[in-house]
């Protein structure tokens, strides 16, 4: 019983697989193509989405830029092309993986400088406290009576050397 409910398991694991959110009337009858167009689709964002490809997306926008893939494919655009048009129309938002140039560097850049910038802060203000802090003053006769005093130590044989280190 045990082994046939672990292969119905193992069964359904095996079917049930998300579903892409291609249409069969957006399917290109070139295969080369259709690849060509379902890898584009997974490199681009649905503008609705956000999080997902327009590959993945049941989006009414993602289903219009998958069809905008298709055509400009069957046009004879390269993927370059395909992207470029579509960077230039949407921007690069609409690219999963934005390029490396302009902001975008500012923008990967940004965190890391941060935490360099507030490392240093912190070393040169550790630095600084470190150099003002006043050296430890030993105590005068006087002070060191007094202290004896309050905590009850008067004999010299029960106060330490240095009534500073108790």
């Amino acid at each position: 019983m045990r082994a046939a409910i672990a292969l119905s398991l193992l069964a359904l694991m095996l079917i049930v697989r998300p579903a892409a959110a291609v249409q069969p009337d957006e399917i290109l009858p070139d295969p080369v193509q259709e690849t060509r167009a379902r890898e584009l689709s997974k490199e681009l964002r649905c503008m609705v989405c956000q999080n997902q490809s327009i590959d993945d997306s049941d989006a009414p926008l993602a289903r219009d830029l998958r069809l905008l893939v298709r055509e400009r494919i069957t046009a004879g655009d390269t993927d370059r092309e395909v992207l470029d048009y579509l960077v230039a129309r949407y921007g690069e938002f609409v690219l999963m993986r934005p390029t490396w140039h302009g902001a975008n560097v500012l923008l990967w850049g940004a965190p890391f400088a941060v935490l360099v910038i507030g490392g240093f802060g912190l070393w040169v203000a550790y630095r600084r406290r470190a150099a003002n802090a006043p050296a430890a003053a030993a105590l005068s006769a006087e002070e060191e009576a007094r202290l004896r005093d309050v905590l009850g130590t008067h004999g010299a044989g029960d106060a330490p050397a240095d009534v500073t280190k108790v």
